[in-house]
């Protein structure tokens, strides 16, 4: 499962954000820094309104959405590359992420202590940002060493494309930029994956507001082309303790729509570049999440990783033809269903059945 690293500067409402995603109170979340030591893991439903009308259509028994997984890291603080803090322990927990939310406070309470004396997003995430990029290029630094003293001779021979790129890596970390804003060729991706870098990573913002503050606030001149969600990670936890019937009364006092963890878990997913198709039956309806541009034998592995193998061809419709057609009956006839092979590239949205020898 694709997992989502949550990392931010300590008290800036990181473990209070993971504990409403997750309905739980499994990550402390007390008013000093490093209150997390080991980092916090939850799986988490992605909300779809297509389920269901899906499931309904298909009279199936029961409804199985997709997930996503949430880490809450450690707090990290100016110098956590040299040691400071927790040090490397956090950039190992960040590394197994597949991507990042980076939280940052832009409220002010006196009751809740800021590690740098004040409250200023942009040096929140300055702070994160450059200890990212540190710590990328240290291992870089390393890398290019080693690669330098190994090509001599005849061994210098196909080293010249990874001293170039690791070279260019060495330079762009140096101004404290991160690795994602650089273009790399096919050979080139190949050398970067391996360095596993933190700043390659896709990121975006998390904003934690005060509720009367949201949408109130331009932060693309401190983010810029990065994405970002505003949040009340207070709010947050109130409704997500909260029945379902009370949550929607509480958020309708409120004038919420949708909460901003259920906004927060379909960045996440964009962020990652998935994409969600379905199985729908009298069984089960299911959503299922696949990388975007996944072919229709990839597609079917993530049911069983046999059906890669013995994939044959798939039954194709949209869930908006699925269900306003009554389902595979209704798409057949009316001709608004595909029959696709190995070569079909699978779309959000899709209803597929899967024909596997």
């Amino acid at each position: 499962m694709l997992s989502i690293g949550i990392v931010g500067l300590p008290n800036v409402g990181k473990s209070t954000l993971f504990n409403a995603l997750t309905k739980s109170k499994q990550a402390d979340a007390q008013n000093y820094p490093f209150c997390t030591i080991e980092p916090n893991v939850g799986v988490v439903e992605v909300p779809d309104a297509r389920l269901i009308p899906l499931a309904t259509t298909s009279k199936s028994g029961k409804i199985i959405p997709t997930a996503i997984q949430f880490v809450d890291i450690a707090g990290i603080v100016k110098g956590a590359s040299e040691g400071e803090g927790l040090g490397n322990k956090f950039l190992t927990h960040i590394r197994e992420a597949d991507a990042i939310v980076q939280v940052v406070r832009a409220f002010e309470d006196g009751n809740i202590i800021h590690v740098s004396g004040k409250v200023d997003p942009r040096d929140d995430s300055d702070v994160i940002n450059l200890e990212l990029a540190l710590a990328d290029l240290a291992t870089v630094s390393k890398r290019l060493e080693k690669t330098k003293r190994d090509a001599k001779g005849a061994a210098a021979k196909g080293k010249e494309v990874e001293i170039s790129v690791l070279e260019r890596l060495n330079h762009h970390l140096s101004s404290g930029k991160p690795t994602r804003e650089l273009e790399f060729n096919d050979e080139e991706k190949l050398i970067v994956r391996d360095l596993h870098l933190l700043t390659m990573k896709p990121m975006m913002y998390v904003v934690n507001v005060k509720e009367d503050m949201i949408g109130k606030t331009d932060f693309t001149p401190i983010f810029g082309t990065t994405p970002y969600i505003e949040i009340s990670a207070k709010i947050e936890a109130e409704i997500a303790e909260l029945s379902s019937e009370d949550a929607k009364l509480f958020m309708e006092d409120l004038g919420m729509k949708e909460t901003g963890l259920d906004r927060l878990i379909v960045a996440g997913y964009k962020l990652l570049n998935l994409i969600t198709y379905f199985t729908s039956g009298e069984q089960e309806t299911r959503a299922w999440t696949v990388t975007k541009g996944a072919l229709g034998p990839e597609a079917a592995g993530v049911i069983h990783t046999d059906f890669i193998k013995g994939y044959i061809k798939a039954d194709v419709a949209s869930v908006t033809d699925f269900v306003e057609l009554g389902g595979w009956p209704g798409v057949k006839e009316k001709g608004k269903m595909l029959l696709v092979g190995k070569d079909y590239e699978v779309k959000d949205g899709d209803v597929c059945y899967f024909h596997i020898a």
